[in-house]
């Protein structure tokens, strides 16, 4: 067994049971509910938007590298400086030396899963830059000193009390500050910090080709602040986010922001095509892109696996998860939670240790069943526990009692030789710990053979 299942199996053991943490997601979880069937509304035919979109991400992800030259063309024609980085330390390097270069101190982030993947503000910290997030949700976790909970809402685990109890511990205001107060304050609090910093990191929702922009959407306009204020932008962004037309935005963005949030669209919609030109007076004197592989062209050379690299982020798999309901975002140890995670990660961070997060599913099919772009997530699971069992990186136990489920089934008298009593002592001895400890075995009380004669009165 890994390290890194023996503790999810120990984190998701002692969350699943935390009743404060489950009353706190449900309620949150609840209200993505109500919003999303609201903004699904909007669409006369949304099976056909899905349709569209899945067609267009997996003639990307088939394509991938001719729209990256497209979009690299374009790009540094637009005046952009372009890194291409292999893994998580040639990203942090690029990004180091650019921070060298311009001598900065100080610097303000948008909301940037990859970023939260090459883990970005330990780093910088640790060169002496100050590293602020501006996102609400990231910068109540950077203040909590944790991990992003969520793909879209980073502070899902954390009540309205549990906020006002960090800050009053951080900054000594009132315990019993409103949701509306606390969000005042922060915002007075953050707002200064785009005035003085000399650099901006934001993400990227999608990159353009046929224009050589980067497509970024929010709601707080931090984001906006942070690429438009300082007078250096960096974006580091996932070779995957990749679409072929700025006429696929609309499209796309309204797809993110309904599965995301519930929107029709979000509030702030930004089209970065470079820096600021001659006779502009507005944005970055120097922008540069980080483009990260990171694993990304692994997951690209899997035959079905691949099609995970349409994801979008909009985080509606996690939502409607029963399993990330119950063990939360933290226990999977990883950058991306839930389904899209435990698909991706194996294959981005090693099949060796952490294919578990493969079989850490109902397979009930509620993740592809919402998903904007169609992916199969549920299938793509189930090709993982293929891989991980072909590899030998699960226990020798489990390929036995399987091969001796498969013989058993494919010869009937096999299973009509044996008493229900002496199924019920094997069954019990083969699976009663994998069952769990909180969990009664189903008893054989006759076989199917017994009861469909007896029905039918043969």
């Amino acid at each position: 067994m890994s390290q890194q299942k023996e503790q999810f199996l120990k984190d998701s053991e002692r969350i699943a049971f935390d009743e404060k943490h489950r009353n706190t997601i449900n309620f949150n979880i609840s209200r993505y509910d109500k919003a999303v069937a609201t903004g699904k509304k909007q669409y006369m035919d949304l099976d056909l938007a899905k349709d569209r979109a899945a067609r267009i991400k997996r003639n990307v992800v088939n394509g991938m590298e001719s729209y990256l030259k497209e979009f690299e063309f374009n790009f540094q024609k637009n005046g952009g400086k372009l890194v291409w980085a292999i893994d998580d330390r040639e990203a942090i390097d690029a990004v180091l030396e650019i921070v060298k270069k311009h001598d900065v101190k100080k610097l303000v982030k948008s909301k940037s899963m990859v970023t939260e993947e090459i883990e970005l503000n330990k780093h910088l910290e640790a060169f002496g830059v100050e590293s602020l997030e501006t996102d609400l949700g990231e910068y109540i976790v950077q203040l909590a000193g944790e991990r992003p909970y969520h793909i879209v809402t980073p502070a899902m685990h954390k009540s309205k009390e549990d906020v006002a109890e960090l800050y009053h511990e951080k900054f000594n205001t009132p315990v019993d500050f409103t949701p509306e107060e606390l969000t005042h304050y922060t915002r007075v609090k953050i707002r200064e910090k785009f005035t003085t910093a000399q650099m901006g990191i934001t993400g990227g929702n999608f990159l353009i080709a046929d224009k050589g922009a980067i497509a970024l959407t929010e709601n707080e306009g931090n984001g906006v602040l942070s690429m438009a204020m300082p007078n250096i932008h960096i974006a580091i962004v996932g070779i995957e986010k990749i679409i072929p037309s700025i006429k696929d935005l609309d499209l796309f963005w309204s797809l993110l922001s309904t599965h995301g949030t519930g929107q029709k669209i979000t509030v702030y919609n930004s089209i970065i095509t470079g820096p600021k030109k001659p006779n502009e007076t507005d944005g970055p004197e120097h922008m540069y892109l980080i483009l990260l592989d990171n694993g990304r062209t692994n997951l690209l050379n899997q035959e079905h696996q691949k099609l995970a690299l349409s994801c979008i982020r909009c985080g509606a798999c996690l939502n409607v998860c029963p399993v990330y309901k119950s063990i939360g975002g933290h226990a999977y140890e990883t950058t991306y939670s839930g389904p899209i995670g435990s698909v991706i990660t194996p294959h981005m961070k090693g099949l060796d240790a952490y294919n578990h997060l493969s079989f850490a599913s109902t397979l009930c099919g509620r993740c592809t069943e919402e998903c904007p772009v169609n992916i199969p997530l549920h299938d793509l699971l189930l090709y993982n526990r293929r891989d991980a069992v072909k590899a030998g990186h699960t226990e020798k136990s489990f390929s036995i009692v399987m091969k001796a489920y498969k013989t058993a089934m494919k010869k009937r008298w096999i299973i009509e030789t044996f008493s229900p009593t002496m199924k019920n002592i094997g069954v019990g001895l083969t699976f009663k710990k994998s069952w769990g400890p909180r969990r009664e075995l189903p008893k054989f009380k006759e076989s199917f053979t017994q009861r469909w004669k007896k029905e039918r009165n043969f």
